[in-house]
This record gives C-alpha cells, sequence and structure tokens, in this order.
C-alpha cells in the first residue's frame, strides 16, 4: 500500500502522554489499568464496537471523552493510541494512527501476514512514531531471568528449545475461529508468543528452515482460508545449529486449563519456564544442572501489563521510531513459514485487510 505522509503531531507531554483506547474488551482494560497504575500516562479518549465497553472502561478514566469509531478517536488531541481489536483490523488501525502521527501499542499479532507486519513497520518508520506490541510473556519475571542467564552464557551454547502452549478452553469469541478475521488459529493466537520468546531470548538469530504439521478437529487442516488450526506443531531450525520444536492447541485435552513451557537445554545447563497448576497467570522458572534445580523466579509477579507499562515509559522519553520494532517482522516470517510448510493449500493469501 502507498504510505501517506503523516501531518505533523503534537508533541508529546513528557511527564503525562494523552493515550486513546481502541477496544477495551477485557484485555484492553487490563492494559488501560497497567498503564494508569504506572502514572506516566492520561486516559484522554476510548472506543469500543461492543455495546457497553466503552461505559465499563469508562469506569477507570471518568474524564476520557467516549467515541464512536478510530476516526472520532484520532480527532482528539492524542500523544498515543492502544489497539486491542479482532487481529484483522490491526494493520490497518496501527497504520491510519501512524499517518496521522500517533504512536501506537498494538495487542498481537501486528497483522495475519508478513506483507502485513512489514507494511506497519514501514508507516512508523516513515513518521518517525513509537510503535509496540504486547508480546506480554517478555514481561514475566520468569523469562527476563532465563534471558539473563542466557545472554550472561551461563547455559552455554542453546541446542535446542521446547515451546508449549496448550489452552484448554480456546477462545470464546467467534471472530478466533474465522480465518479472514484472525489470521489463522491456535499458532497465531498462541505460538506467536513462544516464537517471539525464543528468538527474544537468543537475540534473534535466522531461521534457516521450518517443518510443520496443522490440524482442525483432529484432521489436518485442509483449507486456511475456510479453516483455522486448532492444534499445531513446528520445527525451527537456527543459524549456529539450534533446533526449537513449538507445540500449541485450542481445546485440546490437557487435564487442566492450561500447559505453559518453554525449555531451553545448553551444554553447561539448562532452564525452564512453565506454568503452575494449569493457570494462565502464574509462572516460575528454574535453572538446571543435572539433577539439581534452582530457582530463578517464583510465581505472583504482575506481569501481564508490563509491556504496555514499558511502551508508555518509552513513549514519555521519547514519541520516534524505536528500531527493536523490526523484529516484529521476524516473528512473523516464522508464522508465514509454519503455515506454508504445512502444506500448498495453506498459503498467506488472505483476504484484503477489512476497514473498521
Amino acid at each position: 500500500m502507498t504510505l501517506l505522509t503523516a501531518a505533523p503531531a503534537p508533541s508529546v507531554d513528557l511527564d503525562r502522554p494523552r493515550i486513546g483506547f481502541l477496544g477495551v474488551g477485557w484485555i484492553g482494560r487490563n492494559r488501560m489499568e497497567a498503564m494508569l497504575a504506572s502514572g506516566r500516562i492520561e486516559v484522554a479518549a476510548i472506543a469500543d464496537a461492543v455495546p457497553g465497553n466503552s461505559e465499563e472502561a469508562a469506569r477507570l478514566a471518568p474524564d476520557a471523552v467516549l467515541c464512536d469509531s478510530l476516526d472520532a478517536l484520532l480527532d482528539q488531541h492524542l500523544d498515543g493510541l492502544v489497539i486491542a481489536t479482532p487481529s484483522a483490523l490491526h494493520a490497518d488501525q496501527s497504520i491510519r494512527a501512524l499517518e496521522r502521527g500517533v504512536p501506537v501499542f498494538c495487542q498481537k499479532p501486528l497483522g495475519r501476514n508478513l506483507a502485513e507486519v512489514k507494511a506497519v513497520i514501514a508507516a512508523a518508520r516513515s513518521v518517525d512514531r513509537l510503535l509496540g506490541v504486547d508480546l506480554s510473556y517478555r514481561g514475566t519475571a520468569g523469562m527476563r531471568a532465563i534471558r539473563e542467564r542466557v545472554r550472561a552464557g551461563e547455559l552455554g551454547h542453546i541446542h535446542a528449545i521446547d515451546l508449549v502452549f496448550h489452552n484448554a478452553y480456546g477462545p470464546d469469541k467467534p471472530w478466533f475461529y474465522d480465518p479472514a478475521l484472525s489470521g489463522g488459529g491456535c499458532m497465531m493466537d498462541l505460538a506467536v508468543h513462544l516464537i517471539d520468546l525464543a528468538l527474544w531470548t537468543l537475540d534473534f538469530p535466522a531461521v534457516e528452515s521450518i517443518s510443520a504439521d496443522l490440524f482442525a478437529k483432529g484432521r489436518p487442516l485442509s483449507d486456511r482460508a475456510t479453516q483455522v488450526e486448532d492444534l499445531g506443531f513446528a520445527t525451527l531450525r537456527l543459524a549456529g545449529g539450534t533446533m526449537v520444536r513449538v507445540a500449541a492447541s485450542w481445546h485440546l485435552h490437557a487435564g487442566q486449563d492450561a500447559v505453559i513451557a518453554a525449555d531451553f537445554h545448553g551444554d553447561r545447563a539448562g532452564a525452564g519456564f512453565r506454568n503452575v497448576g494449569g493457570s494462565f497467570y502464574d509462572f516460575e522458572s528454574s535453572l538446571f544442572h543435572g539433577t539439581a534445580r534452582e530457582q530463578l523466579a517464583a510465581p505472583g509477579d504482575a506481569w501481564g501489563g508490563q509491556m504496555a507499562a514499558q511502551w508508555a515509559e518509552r513513549l514519555t522519553a521519547s514519541p520516534g521510531f524505536d528500531p527493536a520494532c523490526e523484529r516484529l517482522a521476524d516473528v512473523a516470517a516464522v508464522l508465514d513459514g509454519i503455515y506454508r510448510a504445512a502444506g500448498p493449500s495453506q498459503s498467506n493469501n488472505l483476504p484484503s485487510r477489512p476497514r473498521e
């Protein structure tokens, strides 16, 4: 698509930038709460297409203007926009905000495929505006501790990584099961977090090869245009020989609400990050030497809004483009590769981005 030249945006109030919120269901309200708790922002305006959501969110920010569309939001004086809408809308809405000179913090996935993600990054770069994505598991104390140990060389060469995310409930909103709106199933929804964690921990090595198998309702996924996968497996070979195995699912008979784990196997030590008691929210991490275990992080950290709060902190320092967002394309490229590897019918030619 052709990018427009953004109109000059008002300079950001470095003390309390004015933030708009587009989409304030559970996740949007949670991120609003986290950002308000940081004390760094003011909620300026709210919009949501679902009746009652804006009014519910306004209890957290009674002075916010309630708007009926993205255009109405962007007509407000905003220093940033938080987007938590269905996945198919993310790229178009992010670009529209950026072209108006408004920095963006978006829920994952930023786009349904690599082309969409690259378009958003290009828009942010062209107008020199901050872009962030809520890859929230980076904010857990457990994964931060493992990454520090890996970066310090304590695990030695990481030769294998095992990644698992089984959500025994599956999403409760119909759009997740519509490939035009979601862009994909459990791999797009869950494995995106796992892939990001592996690449982020290792400082984004090149991905040399990908193999994958995807299933829908117990059968191989046959047509990505009409189905989304509810079970998926992928194997990545990274530069340097590291092998990464990924498993993700919705509605699997897991025996508990969720199974979430990331295990890093090195030639000096190992490390594991996993949920506790089937919880979606409580995690621990440990360092392994043979049969010995050292706890790195215990459950209980308030990690859910960490990425949102970090984006707000970055925004108060500068609204300008952060080159770190270029790495979002690396994760999108892996997801594209997984869908291609699963079979010739699993192309990434999804419908064009719907307008709000």
